[in-house]
């Protein structure tokens, strides 16, 4: 791809925020009060999960920088450990990994603004929104970027605003969920927490975006670190900020169990009508997380269909070097999802299977020889170790606490070993 189609490394980081300030921020901490109620217990998982997203960022900072093709854990599982590690991950983001927060954000932005117009804002506007940004993105590179850019912009803006209202603000008839007693002590150890955590790890994925598209970079080798790593940083600061102005501004009893916690808050400050209008711009924000998600999707399920001839037909790129045909696949699973799941469900699974594939990512990093010139991570293998070890013991929470969603995440995978199997006989024949 020429220079002059390239992205530099503002927009990648842009590509990384976007992606990862979208619904988990604004919608986990009802499900979190479920089983943690402690303010030192909600702060600490959220550190945690930032700590996480570092590791994992600077894991694929040296990943990206070692490999010049776009498709990022495809790319990398499949040439690290093996072809069908590789292919069960994009068959995994076609199908949930990127469609199904593609569904949720959209799902979101329906429970956000259908209290303010029921018959406007239903299943079908979530749709529409969809088919509008795959509409955007089919263009060229550079208008994605320039969209992306924008959004994002519009996006930090927005929250910037949210944290220093929420904090200039006293709780409104001493109603509020701050509690930095003791208990946390005790919180800390119950399974309730491991699962609030997978939560809280959905919430930071998108940490790793612009290594999938790492041929999209100018410079590669010194703008994806910078992007991933300042990406992520910047986001972790700022979802902490967040929940507390959540936990501030509302009761535990109030926010337990719902999804739009951010209007509940704000509902307390300002009324029925300013929450009404935090609702509205929570929604437009998350325009920027589903225009992330389908730029990066598509990129990984074309570098998969180069490699398969049973996929081969949707590795085609228009003029501008766009993958359309994988872009508008994404977009037509995203609307499926969008229809046939609840929102919990979709997000549980969903956040198995990211949290699953995203570690064997990290864990391929052992398999690596490194070249010349790479990025290469601090503390290797420490760190990736610590995120191994860290990721088995949430997922085994998560088997034994919600054992029909990971069951769910887990018949994806099975479903991406068959087609494997009979990909792998269509290339033969």
């Amino acid at each position: 791809m020429k220079g002059k189609h390239k992205i530099g490394w503002k927009t990648a980081a842009a590509l990384v925020i976007s992606n990862m300030i979208g619904t988990g921020v604004f919608t986990s901490l009802g499900y979190q009060l479920t089983d943690i109620q402690n303010t030192w217990s909600i702060v600490l998982i959220w550190l945690l999960g930032g700590l996480f997203a570092l590791i994992g960022a600077l894991t694929y900072a040296e990943l990206g920088t070692n490999f010049d093709d776009s498709g990022g854990d495809y790319v990398f599982l499949s040439k690290l450990i093996h072809p069908i590690v590789g292919y069960i991950y994009a068959w995994v983001s076609l199908t949930v990994g990127f469609s199904a927060p593609i569904a949720i954000s959209v799902m979101a932005m329906k429970s956000y603004l259908n209290p303010i117009n029921p018959t406007i804002f239903n299943d079908w506007f979530g749709i529409l929104v969809i088919l509008i940004l795959t509409a955007v993105h089919s263009i060229s590179v550079g208008q994605s970027g320039k969209f992306q850019n924008i959004s994002t912009g519009v996006k930090i803006g927005f929250v910037l605003i949210l944290i220093i209202l929420g904090f200039s603000f006293v709780p409104t008839q001493d109603v509020t969920a701050i509690d930095l007693s003791n208990s946390w002590q005790d919180e800390i150890l119950l399974p309730g927490f491991a699962v609030s955590l997978l939560y809280v790890t959905y919430a930071y994925t998108g940490w790793n975006s612009a290594a999938y598209i790492v041929d999209e970079i100018d410079d590669a080798r010194r703008n994806l670190p910078k992007a991933l790593l300042f990406g992520t940083a910047l986001v972790t600061i700022i979802y902490v900020l967040l929940q507390i102005v959540f936990l501030k501004h509302a009761s535990v009893d109030q926010l337990s169990g719902k999804v739009e916690v951010a209007f509940i808050s704000f509902k307390n400050i300002f009324g029925t009508e300013g929450g009404n209008w935090v609702s509205y711009l929570i929604s437009i924000q998350l325009i920027a997380t589903v225009s992330g998600y389908l730029w990066i999707g598509s990129r990984i399920t074309f570098a998969m269909a180069k490699d398969h001839s049973f996929w081969r037909k949707i590795a085609v790129k228009n003029k501008n070097g766009i993958p359309v045909r994988a872009l508008w696949l994404q977009a037509g699973i995203s609307i499926v999802l969008t229809l046939t799941g609840t929102f919990e469900q979709v997000l549980l699974y969903a956040s198995f299977l990211l949290q699953l594939m995203g570690t064997l990512t990290v864990a391929s990093i052992f398999w690596l020889k490194g070249r010349k010139g790479a990025f290469k991570s601090p503390l290797k293998p420490f760190l990736q170790i610590v995120f191994v070890v860290f990721s088995i013991w949430i997922l085994g929470y998560m088997l034994m606490e919600k054992p029909k969603e990971s069951a769910i995440g887990l018949l994806f995978v099975l479903t991406g070993i068959v087609t494997y199997f009979f990909s792998n006989r269509t290339n033969k024949q």
